[in-house]
């Protein structure tokens, strides 16, 4: 066992009036065992802190127990851990295809059309390019995702930021809508899904999945109303066969999008598109509530209704010749989406791209992490299984490098509704993602043609449907936080909001982020502390302002308890919050009032709360005892644990204030700090 000296005086120093001289002669320092404190081991892996899965059906156990054999196993279990796939498709039970192939083609008639909405829409990108987005990323996820309902495709948020940052690039060429732009957006599209799935791989390899706690719930759902707002006035100008005229006028932000569609809606609506929108909406509308009042008829609670309205509407108008009548239809789609298939996504004509969109890729990372981990925890919740946020972060990285290489394809991450759907139909494994996929990808080759005739202002109409989804839950979050005086909340929501709509989606977000980080620094750089007082007949101490019988015993003698571990943030106003206490005590007052107390001549640090002290407040802590030394205020320093006396001995503390100063108890201390004030008297 270790030892360590004892935090104590000899008894031939029990009178000295102050613990805290430096100038305490080594000859009188007795000393006697330290408490030894257990410390504990972190479990350290490359990705995660959890335990690899331990049950593989079909593992023959090694008879021989030699250190190769147990190596190899333990390799084995690590790769099994960080590649999903390697545990679960060797034990995969043919008892769970029927409803991972149910929910795959549930989820994949739902996806298809929604990725092209999202890609020839929001994105403005060829519709092939949101199909592939929908199913290469997923083929991948499936294989190293930890999630096993999770469906990896593109989200309307994220398929508008990445729009908006195409359409602020294209606005820098004479043609912004000619042909040779829109190479130029599959460029911005492939640099920035390259960057998304970059910087998502290298945030879970570095084990940083904690940045979901980053973002508070105030401000996502300000960013999620916003991007709502934003997509409803984007896509009511094809509902109202607006497009032409726009691209004429050419308004960029939201603000002249809104004007521009007050002015022209009324007096200038193509009537047949207006008609075929609306309908089309109305028909989405009346489908859902009707799947509803059926929930327990699987057959029809599970009937896609958006795939029945692309149907529906492409047979109309191929039936009708809507394109006759001036109706913007898909047209011949090319399965290819530039010079190849799979081109490099940092090529020559690309690079001029990469600093431009750096930021947009890193809120896309952001933002897309936070839903598919919320869509990813629910469903582990539901079906008994854990999940790594840095594993997560892992895959969908991967997911989204591997897609990169395809000219134009859109950022993926996880939906919470079609990830929920997915579950409830039936999927149990990652194969239903793997199904999905698939009937996407033969959507991709073999199914465009025959949505030659889709009405575009159709696609406008099901995104208009997400915009419900989107905004269902912000009045109910709004009536919370004003029920809950949460105006800091509010504040966030509206902000983030109201620069969303003014400027744009990305300066909202990252100037909410900004001060949601800034809110968290001023929270964390407030010490936790609170002055002890005694309770009469003991020799117990707590907190004056929590036990209304304990009492300050002893004049000029303050006890001060450290709630928390020091560091560089919440040391920086350790010495203010301090003289805030001698002065003034621990209720609210302003540093403009007179003080109610006397300044200290002894101060007692309580310090059983602190496991960890890092250099920097180790260093502060040092400059502030100096500072009372001079002012010849007594310091002693109780409770304090082995590995922050450690520091304390590195940084020079232990020297400064003598050995004497650190005691065992409060209790230790307040004696000889009450046999002085005797002798004094």
């Amino acid at each position: 066992m270790s030892r360590t000296p004892q935090h104590g005086f000899s008894a031939a120093q029990a009178s000295t009036p102050f613990a805290g001289s430096s100038a305490a002669s080594t000859s009188s320092i007795m000393g006697i065992d330290a408490v030894t404190r257990p410390v504990q081991e972190e479990r350290t892996a490359l990705l995660d802190v959890e335990a690899p899965p331990e049950q593989y059906s079909g593992a023959s156990t090694p008879k021989s127990t030699g250190h190769k054999p147990r190596k190899q196993s333990q390799l084995k279990k690590k790769i099994k851990y960080y590649i999903p796939s390697l545990s679960w498709i060797p034990d995969y039970s043919l008892s769970l295809f029927g409803g991972d192939f149910l929910a795959g083609i549930t989820v994949a008639c739902m996806l298809i059309p929604q990725s092209v909405s999202y890609a020839s829409s929001l994105a403005k990108l060829s519709p092939v390019t949101g199909l592939f987005s929908a199913s290469i990323p997923g083929i991948v996820y499936a294989f190293l995702g930890s999630s096993r309902q999770l469906n990896v495709a593109p989200e309307a948020a994220l398929s508008l930021l990445l729009g908006q940052a195409i359409s602020e690039i294209r606005h820098d060429y004479p043609d912004p809508h000619s042909g040779k732009t829109d190479l130029i957006g599959l460029g911005v599209a492939s640099v920035i899904t390259l960057q998304v799935g970059l910087i998502s791989f290298l945030l879970g390899f570095f084990r940083l999945g904690f940045i979901d706690v980053v973002l508070s719930r105030a401000l996502l759902r300000g960013f999620i109303s916003a991007v709502a707002v934003v997509i409803m006035i984007e896509q009511l100008i094809p509902m109202f066969g607006l497009t032409t005229l726009m691209h004429t006028v050419d308004p960029e932000t939201t603000i002249d999008k809104f004007i521009f569609l007050v002015k022209n809606a009324i007096a200038n609506p193509h009537r047949p598109t207006t008609i075929i929108s609306f309908t089309a909406l109305a028909s989405l509308i009346g489908l859902r509530w009707f799947k509803n009042q059926f929930k327990k008829t699987w057959w029809i609670y599970r009937l896609p209704e958006v795939l029945v309205v692309v149907v529906v509407s492409t047979f109309l108008s191929s039936e009708f010749s809507w394109d006759e009548d001036a109706v913007d239809i898909l047209g011949a789609v090319s399965v290819t989406t530039g010079e190849s298939f799979i081109q490099f996504p940092l090529g020559h004509s690309n690079l001029k791209f990469l600093r431009r969109t750096t930021s947009t890729a890193v809120l896309i990372s952001v933002v897309g992490f936070l839903d598919s981990i919320v869509a990813a925890k629910q469903n582990s919740a539901r079906f008994g299984y854990s999940i790594s946020p840095n594993r997560e972060l892992v895959a969908l990285g991967a997911a989204n490098l591997v897609a990169s290489f395809v000219p134009g394809t859109l950022p993926a991450y996880g939906s919470i509704t079609r990830s929920r759907i997915n579950g409830d139909v039936g999927g149990r494994t990652q194969m239903a993602s793997l199904v999905c996929s698939g009937v996407v990808l033969l959507a991709t080759f073999f199914l465009l043609p025959w949505l030659y005739y889709l009405p575009k202002c159709v696609l406008a109409s099901i995104i208009g449907l997400v915009v419900f989804s989107l905004l269902a839950e912000t009045p109910h979050d709004v009536l919370y936080y004003w029920r809950m005086a949460a105006w800091v909340d509010l504040a966030l929501m509206f902000l983030t909001f109201t620069f969303s709509i003014i400027w744009n989606v990305e300066v909202g977000v990252v100037v909410s982020l900004i001060i949601s980080l800034l809110l968290v620094v001023h929270r964390s750089s407030k010490t936790r502390m609170t002055i002890l007082g005694r309770i009469p007949g003991t020799d117990r101490w707590k907190p004056i302002n929590e036990n209304p019988e304990a009492e300050e015993s002893v004049s000029g003698a303050l006890i001060v308890r450290i709630r928390e571990n020091l560091d560089f943030a919440n040391t920086a106003q350790l010495k203010e919050r301090l003289r805030r206490l001698e002065l003034y005590g621990v209720g609210k007052s302003h540093p403009s009032e007179e003080p109610r107390r006397q300044q200290a001549s002894i101060l007692v640090f309580h310090m059983a709360d602190m496991d960890t002290c890092d250099a920097s407040a180790a260093q502060i802590f040092y400059e502030l005892c100096e500072e009372y030394l001079n002012r010849n205020v007594g310091l002693f320093v109780t409770h304090l644990k082995p590995g922050p006396f450690r520091m304390f001995e590195k940084a020079g503390i232990v020297d400064l204030l003598g050995v004497n100063a650190f005691r065992e108890t409060v209790a230790d201390a307040m004696t000889i700090v009450e046999a002085a004030a005797r002798s004094s008297t």
